[in-house]
């Protein structure tokens, strides 16, 4: 049986979805109208019905409801139970999860036992005719991320099976509510529990919300490794406070110690769409263009003329941000006056 579904796995934390479930299925919706198909939600949970009624804001054609006071809480055998046994059923044609603690937990497993392909931390998803070893393979999912260390961008394919998954950050494909939702129709699938689900029982949870925003910020200072040490980074939390936003950085800049690794933006840290990015020391490499290429306008500093990051930026300035900064301050607090 093969048809052109696109699922998404739609997450929630005590009956609150995961902002990357409707991420995916504004995403999701585009997928399934470039292969001529439906959208499905699928929402596990335990009163969750109204996160079922709301993914139709975003698209959905239709939602699966697994309700059961059993999954309350995200627990992997029976969440991965239910969906093995929905895919063998329906065998749709695209699963999509957002790359969460939870979505890496449970894409896997899925994948292993459906036999199905899949690609984690897609930056871009497109569907498209490819013609590979001689043979035509209408409608693939291209699953585009980069690769190698970052030096290029991969386009995986998975021809060989019917099933193909991808996982994708938060914030990378951007949420929009769709124009002429379709009506809600929730179709309900009993939960039979079996032994093997209550192998693994929570006894309590505990989790800390980031009190970083940097997805809902309007501007963003960022600073990489040529930025040198962590008292050089200062001058981004100076600037940063005087136009009213926030401090950002690169992974070198993480892995050197200069930030806190939830302030990381790029391919393993956060996506963002700014109004203003100011990027000061990155050199651009392409894990951290992935992560802030979106941005609307984009202000690069750096030493080096030839830093891959002045091929994307609006504007660029050449030289050290010991003495540039300082001047955009001091003109920033002239123009205030």
């Amino acid at each position: 049986m093969h048809n052109n579904e696109v699922w998404v796995f739609v997450e929630q934390r005590n009956g609150k979805p995961a902002d990357v479930s409707f991420e995916l299925l504004s995403k999701g919706r585009k997928l399934a109208d470039s292969m001529k198909g439906s959208l499905k939600a699928i929402v596990i949970g335990h009163n969750v019905k109204n996160i079922a009624e709301e993914t139709f804001k975003y698209g959905a054609n239709e939602a699966v409801l697994v309700d059961h006071p059993d999954l309350k809480l995200f627990r992997t055998m029976p969440y991965s139970r239910i969906m093995n046994d929905l895919i063998k059923k329906h065998a749709p044609r695209i699963i999509l999860f957002g790359a969460t603690v939870y979505g890496r937990d449970l894409a896997p497993r899925v994948a292993s036992n459906t036999k199905s392909g899949l690609t984690a931390d897609c930056t871009d998803l497109k569907i498209s005719d490819v013609k590979y070893l001689g043979k035509d393979y209408p409608q693939l999912l291209l699953q585009i991320r980069p690769a190698f260390g970052g030096n290029i961008v991969a386009t995986i394919i998975t021809p060989d099976v019917h099933v193909q998954m991808a996982t994708v950050r938060e914030g990378v494909m951007e949420m929009h509510p769709y124009e002429k939702p379709f009506p809600v129709k929730i179709t309900e699938v009993p939960y039979n529990p079996i032994d093997i689900d209550g192998l693994l029982e929570i006894i309590e949870q505990h989790r800390e919300e980031s009190k970083v925003n940097l997805k809902g910020a309007p501007i963003i200072v960022a600073g990489g490794y040529g930025l040198g040490s962590k008292e050089n980074f200062k001058l981004l939390h100076d600037l940063a406070h005087v136009i009213g936003g926030e401090v950002a950085g690169s992974r070198a800049a993480v892995d050197a110690g200069f930030i806190a690794p939830e302030r990381q933006v790029g391919q393993t840290g956060v996506t963002v769409r700014p109004k203003l990015y100011i990027a000061v020391g990155i050199s651009g490499a392409i894990q951290h263009r992935a992560g802030m290429q979106e941005a609307k306008k984009i202000i690069a500093i750096n030493t080096d003329p030839d830093a891959p990051i002045f091929g994307i930026s609006h504007y660029g300035i050449v030289g050290d941000a010991a003495q540039v900064i300082p001047m955009f301050i001091e003109t920033y607090k002239n123009k205030l006056k």
